[in-house]
């Protein structure tokens, strides 16, 4: 009995071979795991990196595709603009087909690209068969319309009766509001020329223009709304004179051509009378210049109504300075069905009364009471006074106007821009001194 104990005792203290077999075994299989698991890992990271890469690839690709059929389409209006060729919509247009599945997916697409060209069947589709009109004038009518993702637009119709240079016009300037990008100018989506129907879609402004608001007892805006709206429409132009790619002069900045989005964001509108503008060689000052009578009265620069007068940018910074009275003033700068003290131009009374040091007084006719408001509405009555000076040189750039109007600039008492008026036949005063640089980089302030 004893032996076999002593057996049972040294079989328990000496662990079995095959046990320590197992433990080498099992090490040896996880390193081979952990190996592999490694190689996976890094496999599936060199993967996803070189997938990406060939989805930016492909993006780009797409892009330059897309862009470069529509350089085609703007290269096609000016090579046959340039040689005063007759209009062929289908010719010139030809190789800007666009292949699509559905109208559906056609017009997601446009809201990334630029202007599009639509057939008059899709205008139709688009308007409901021109069911709903926003409004009318001597171009034509407009009508609300609505893409199939809801996107709502307005479209605007021409009469089909115009003349070979209108559509000539009507093409090229496609091309120019086109290529404008910014949040205070009205987006172009597309637009559509053939024999029955010329067309232009733009983004839908909720709120309609700006003349609703300032010459409606029932629309009233506060000043700070209509501070916020001044200063958004000077930004606009302000893109247009300087930060566009080409120099573009509006040639007809007046409340009926500001629209107004939902939330009261401006945006300039109505390019029709837009033109761009070529770097004089004869100018001393290197101003943008071009000749032309253009405009509407009560709003249009006084050079402008002086045929063969060089005449510059600043024509819209005098139209913006008669739109800043009005929204100042909250009527029209001239209204002759009014009273007899209504019937006095409204520029030259601010002025007369600015002059006699009586701001208080138009501060107060024009019923700003709060302190704030009173002092928004003298910058805006300043700069307005600037803006229309007589002489094109005295007057600032828009990128002056716009820091003057958000307080980033001092500005000097303005000088008489209605000296011409007064028979004296002198206005040297308002044109002592060059405001090419009164965008105040270096000074601070504006001074002529």
């Amino acid at each position: 009995m004893q032996r076999v104990d002593n057996s049972a005792q040294k079989n328990k203290e000496i662990p079995p071979k095959s046990n320590h077999l197992r433990e080498y075994a099992w090490l040896g299989v996880n390193a081979s795991k952990f190996k592999s698991m490694a190689g996976t890992i890094v496999t599936t990271i060199v993967s996803a990196v070189l997938a990406t890469v060939v989805v930016i690839i492909i993006v780009k690709i797409a892009r330059c595709c897309n862009l470069s059929k529509i350089e085609k389409i703007t290269d096609l209006i000016r090579n046959r603009n340039s040689r005063n060729s007759p209009m062929n919509s289908t010719t010139l247009y030809q190789e800007a087909t666009i292949e699509m599945d559905s109208m559906e997916q056609f017009l997601d697409k446009i809201l990334s690209e630029r202007p599009v060209r639509y057939t008059s069947e899709q205008v139709k589709q688009i308007t409901d068969n021109f069911s709903t009109e926003l409004g009318k004038g001597g171009y034509g009518v407009v009508y609300k319309g609505i893409f199939p993702n809801g996107l709502q637009v307005a479209v605007k119709v021409l009469k089909v009766s115009i003349n070979k240079t209108c559509q000539e016009q009507f093409m090229a300037e496609i091309g120019t509001v086109g290529r404008t990008y910014h949040k205070n100018l009205v987006k172009l989506y597309g637009f559509c020329f053939d024999e029955s129907t010329k067309a232009l879609l733009y983004e839908y402004m909720e709120n309609g223009s700006l003349d609703k608001y300032l010459f409606s007892s029932q629309n009233q805006l506060q000043l700070g709304q209509l501070h916020d709206i001044a200063v958004g429409t000077a930004k606009g132009i302000r893109y247009l004179h300087e930060e566009c790619q080409q120099k573009i002069v509006h040639y007809d900045i007046k409340p009926a051509n500001v629209l107004l989005k939902a939330d009261f964001t401006p945006k300039v509108s109505d390019f029709g009378l837009a033109k761009y503008c070529e770097r004089s060689t004869d100018s001393n000052s290197g101003a943008w210049i071009f000749t032309g009578g253009r405009g509407t009265p009560g709003y249009a620069a006084p050079e402008l109504w002086n045929l063969g007068i060089p005449v510059t940018y600043k024509c819209d910074v005098y139209s913006f300075g008669m739109l800043l009275f009005e929204i100042l003033g909250r009527r029209r700068n001239f209204e002759a069905d009014q009273t007899a003290e209504s019937q006095e131009w409204f520029p030259r009374w601010v002025w007369q009364k600015f002059d006699q040091g009586e701001i208080a007084t138009i501060l107060d006719t024009c019923g700003f009471g709060d302190d704030e408001m009173r002092k928004k509405a003298e910058i805006m009555c300043k700069v307005a006074l600037w803006c229309v000076q007589y002489k094109p040189e005295a007057r600032p750039t828009m990128n002056g106007v716009v820091r003057m109007l958000e307080g980033d600039m001092e500005i000097v008492p303005p000088l008489n821009p209605f000296a011409y008026m007064s028979g004296s036949g002198s206005t040297s005063d308002s044109t002592q001194q060059s405001t090419e640089g009164s965008s105040g980089t270096t000074s601070g302030s504006y001074v002529p």
